[in-house]
């Protein structure tokens, strides 16, 4: 299984990648900032920042002897010997506070002629406070706001219906009182033409 394998292979071989790298980060370290293309950026990132990560190591170490370990640890990988010095003696300084995220990139569209995505990738000064936060999506707010609406509907209906139930009570209450009173002038009307009637048959 190849579960994290993945690289930045750039369509070539592993040592032609590896001199490539070396070389686009003896650029960056010189000059702070380089352009390339997208995917090159991309690739050199993850590769800059550990070696600016054993150039902190080598700034926090007590023994000489770890210090120039970590020196041609990156010497190995960077293949310069004056960019490494110039890593590990002057720009570490400006990473000791910063836990990761040394490089930024830029996007700058496509290239005249191939087409190929361009981007620009920057050493991060250590004063850079970076930027800020992001505003919470509106979406969100906007849904938030429906679920309490829901929520304060579905609570006035039990009120309504609690409202509404004793008027019902009272209308049944009137009906129960009108009805033996209907009833009662129906059995009085009913009683008083029945004599009426029997009346009537004895004069016939």
């Amino acid at each position: 299984m190849r579960h994290s394998k993945r690289k930045h292979k750039l369509g070539v071989s592993g040592p032609h990648r590896s001199a490539m790298m070396g070389n686009l980060a003896v650029a960056l370290i010189t000059h702070g900032r380089i352009e390339t293309t997208l995917p090159k950026a991309r690739a050199l990132r993850p590769f800059i920042e550990k070696v600016i990560t054993l150039a902190k190591k080598a700034e926090k170490a007590n023994d000489a002897a770890r210090k120039l370990h970590y020196r041609r640890l990156a010497i190995a990988r960077v293949r310069d010997k004056a960019a490494v010095a110039k890593l590990f003696d002057e720009r570490v300084t400006e990473f000791t506070e910063r836990n990761g995220g040394y490089t930024r990139i830029y996007k700058l569209g496509q290239r005249i002629g191939d087409a190929a995505e361009m981007g620009l990738i920057e050493l991060i000064d250590g004063n850079d406070e970076g930027y800020d936060k992001k505003p919470a999506k509106k979406a969100a707010k906007k849904k938030s706001a429906q679920k309490v609406a829901d929520k304060a509907e579905d609570e006035e209906a039990p009120a309504e219906s609690a409202e509404q139930a004793p008027e019902a009570e009272e209308v049944k209450d009137v009906a129960a009182a009108t009805e033996p009173a209907a009833q009662a002038e129906v059995a009085a009307q009913a009683e008083a033409e029945v004599p009426e009637a029997a009346e009537e048959k004895k004069d016939a």
